[in-house]
Formats: structure tokens, sequence, C-alpha cells
């Protein structure tokens, strides 16, 4: 059987790479002839220009996980699809709720791990019942999708999954225009790419250029929460002229190729897209070891290097070796498959 009708959900499509990656992703299955229903808890003008022609969404209003959720139950028992695609583990609890709603009616419902299975910013207590939560996740999820064979591992044992964890990267973003990837560029730019929030820790990277000499520039993309303290933090360190946050940008290919390392410094990961991409134009690498995956995307030494998450001084070696060391080849980006590899997958389970 075809699962010819697939529905997916969100709260809003202006979070970050999750929300992208599942864009891409309904692109190629509208594109294969299915039906797509998108439900999300908001949605605004601009946000819905980026949807692919054809899907048609259903907007619910709500603003928490756990209202999207039970909304998203009453919508599924109607709506009846083939196939409820949860497109990341930050949006389980919502998948959870809706097969809760629904019962035994519930189409298989496939879920993508798109964060770290095991998180450094949780102490002991966060940390056990973060677990346990993992530990539920098979028994409302029929299948999960981890984009790397390490992270799949890593799944199958925290989420007691085991045979159900198939691997499928992320289709690739295109970029928007054409990106030159051979000489090092002329100035010294150490560019982050990532939302302004606590996962990323921009302020380690921050920290980092303040024991850089002074023609080293950072340049954050992204937007978030944590924009006016990383602004305060680089003032008192005397880097205002130095570090520049010019908000989130439709194609960050351009900057990657202009500047001369990609700095991720995240207390956790899943697979982080922006090193793969850095990497596609010929761009070096720096990253904490915040995901099994970091060591399979930087699996050359003449890719990058990866540090351990509190070693300030290695962080700074780092980037100030790549500041001059020769660029790497460019690295293909997998993932020009993948939604036909999830259709294969849905179809299975139908």
């Amino acid at each position: 059987m075809t699962a010819g009708h697939i529905m997916t959900f969100a709260l809003a499509l202006d979070r970050g790479g999750v929300e992208r990656a599942q864009l891409r992703l309904i692109r190629g299955w509208i594109d294969a002839g299915r039906q797509i229903t998108l439900v999300l808890g908001a949605l605004d003008d601009d946000m819905r220009a980026r949807i692919a022609p054809g899907v048609r969404v259903i907007v619910t209003g709500t603003a928490s996980m756990a209202r999207l959720g039970w909304a998203l139950g009453r919508i599924v028992a109607s709506e009846r699809p083939d196939i409820l695609f949860c497109p990341g583990n930050f949006y389980t609890g919502a998948a959870a709720l809706a097969r809760l709603r629904i019962g035994q009616g519930a189409p298989p419902i496939v879920g993508k791990l798109s964060n770290a299975v095991h998180r450094a910013d949780h102490g002991a207590a966060l940390a056990l019942a973060h677990r346990w939560w993992l530990a539920q996740h098979g028994r409302f999820l029929d299948r999960l999708v981890a984009m790397t064979p390490a992270t799949a591992e890593a799944a199958s044992d925290a989420m007691r999954m085991s045979g159900r964890v198939s691997v499928i990267p992320n289709p690739p973003p295109a970029p928007l225009a054409d990106v030159p990837t051979s000489s090092r560029p002329a100035a010294r730019i150490v560019l982050g790419v990532g939302r302004l929030v606590a996962q990323k820790r921009w302020d380690r990277l921050i920290d980092a250029i303040a024991a850089m000499p002074d023609d080293v520039t950072l340049t954050i993309l992204g937007e978030g929460p944590l924009r006016e303290a990383l602004t305060r933090q680089a003032a008192d360190r005397g880097l205002a002229a130095r570090i520049a946050m010019p908000g989130e940008v439709a194609d960050p290919f351009p900057a990657m190729a202009a500047a001369r390392v990609v700095a991720l410094t995240s207390d956790y990961e899943g697979v982080p897209g922006v090193l793969r991409e850095a990497l596609s134009v010929g761009t070096p690498v720096v990253a904490t070891n915040s995901s099994e995956s970091i060591a399979e995307i930087i699996a050359d030494a003449a890719l990058g290097t990866v540090v351990d998450r509190d070693d300030a001084s290695a962080l700074v070696a780092a980037l100030t070796h790549w500041l001059d060391a020769p660029r790497p080849a460019p690295v293909p980006m997998p993932g020009a498959d993948s939604a036909a590899r999830y259709l294969e997958l849905f179809d299975s389970l139908c």
C-alpha cells in the first residue's frame, strides 16, 4: 500500500533547522505526487511563502506543545492520514498526546531524531527524567529515523527501539546563488550559524575571539532570545567592533565561503547541518564534541577539529590553526534522495 496522505506538524516554521528540513522533505513528497497536510500552531505570511504549493495547511492557533498534540489527535482522527510524521524529537511529546487521543485507530507514527539523546546541559535529576522519557518513545512511535549510524545506535538503546531505527540524512539545502569554493578569503572571519539560544553556547565563541588577534572578527548568523545577553558580553569584552550579529539569513552559503572557519560551540546537538554546509563550500570547521555525529562529519583531520566542550584553550588553538591552514576540498552533502527514502519507509509501514 502507498502512503498517499502524509500528515506532519510543527508549532511554527521559524524555529530553526528542524522546520527548514521538514519543508524540504515536504517539497520532495509533493513533487512525488503525495498528498500532504501540515498542521501548525501558528503561521505568518513570511513563512507561508516557504511552503510548497499544493500543501494543505491547518493552523490550530495553539502556542504550547500540549495543546498542539491534543489538537493534532483530533485532526488525525478526522483526516485519517496514512502516516503521521514527527519532524524532530522536540515534537515527540505532541506525537505521544496525539496517539493517546486517537487510540487504536492511529496511523503509523514516524519520528525523526533531530537532537542529541544525551544532553550535556542536564543535572542529575533532569537527566534521570530525560532518560525515562526517551525510554517511552517505543510505546508511541512505530519507527524512528536518525541521520547518521552513530546517532541511530545511541537512539536505539535510549529509546528502546531496537530494529525500528532507520538512517536517512536530512535533504541538503541548495545555495540560492553561485558560491566560490576554492581560494582562502582575505578577511580573517570566524563564522557561527544558529539560533541565539543557550544550547549553542555562543558565549564560548565570544570568549575565544577575545583571546585572538585584533584582526580576527566573528559573525554569528541567527536570531533568538539571547541576542541582548550576547551583545552585552561582546561589549564587556571590548569586542563590539569585532563581533557582528546581523540576524538570520535565507542563504548562509556565501557567508560560509567568505569565512576562514565555521565554528559550532554547542553543549549538545543532533546532526548539525551547518557543519556539512560549511564543508560543502570548502570551509573548515571547529566543533565541540556535542553529539555522536560530530566525529562522523569531521571524519578527516583535513576537514576541521573537534574539541571538548569546556576546553577554552583548545577552542582558541583550533580556531587559530584554521585561520591560516589550507582549506579542504569541498565535501558534497548527503541526502539528495532523502525524500524518496522517507517515502519508501512510509509505504512499507502502510
